[in-house]
């Protein structure tokens, strides 16, 4: 009996590259794609999560939505991996600054992620499981962001299930222990890439600052994250 196509994804595993860039937005996705990738095919458009394969400098890539938080990058990376044998996910977004040294249109590739997410109890585990990424991937793609003379940090990331807090009281709590930026689903990915025996990687570009309040316009956002696809992109080369 065939896996596919999924409820999410109406493809096949040959319609995939073994390396999937994957923003949260599936114009973003469908941007990258015309902008970045030569002779792009549409793959999937399921629930809108628009999906493309197509090369770059010559190697076949795909770029694919997740859409927001853990349950949705837990579906679309789970069955990446697990049915249409996806080896590598890079997830590209955005994230709010949780340190002073992380301005605003940095770089931030997730060393780690913690999370209040409670996505990682599925596996039961007798313990607290600390999601990381893929040292392969990791090591690419500090290499790109210095040969493109990026702004980056390497460091923990939060993944938080809450965009709009009823409180603010915790943030304060993860400023002390050194947390770079929060996002949403960074944890999902990495707990799922473990599971699967496969790689993932997360690179953020800084948006908006928790710290000072400082913020980027429109222009400097399209800035910033034309730097954080370059890197993504690159490092998929290598893999």
């Amino acid at each position: 009996m065939e896996l596919y196509p999924t409820p999410h994804i109406k493809a096949t595993p040959e319609d995939f590259a073994e390396t999937v860039l994957m923003p949260g937005d599936p114009l973003r996705a469908k941007r990258i794609a015309e902008t970045y990738i030569e002779d792009p095919v549409l793959i999937n458009e399921v629930r809108g999560m628009l999906g493309y394969t197509g090369y770059y400098k010559g190697k076949r890539v795909t770029v694919m939505a997740s859409g927001m938080g853990c349950p949705s990058m837990g579906i679309y990376s789970w069955e990446l991996f697990n049915v249409f044998g996806v080896r590598n996910i890079i997830r590209i977004g955005s994230a709010g600054s949780m340190q002073e040294r992380v301005k605003v249109r940095d770089l931030v590739l997730a060393l780690g992620a913690s999370t209040d997410s409670a996505y990682g109890a599925q596996f039961g585990l007798p313990g607290s499981f600390a999601p990381v990424p893929s040292w392969d991937l990791l090591k690419v793609a500090a290499q790109q962001c210095e040969l493109l003379d990026v702004p980056f940090h390497v460091g923990g990331v939060l993944t938080s299930d809450v965009f709009h807090a009823d409180s603010t009281d915790s943030v304060a709590a993860w400023i002390n222990m050194g947390v770079l930026c929060v996002e949403m689903e960074t944890a999902a990915l990495y707990m799922n890439a473990a599971r699967a025996g496969k790689r993932a990687l997360t690179v953020l570009t800084v948006s908006d600052s928790l710290v000072t309040g400082e913020t980027t316009t429109s222009e400097e956002r399209q800035m910033s994250f034309t730097q954080m696809v370059e890197v993504a992109l690159n490092t998929a080369l290598s893999v």
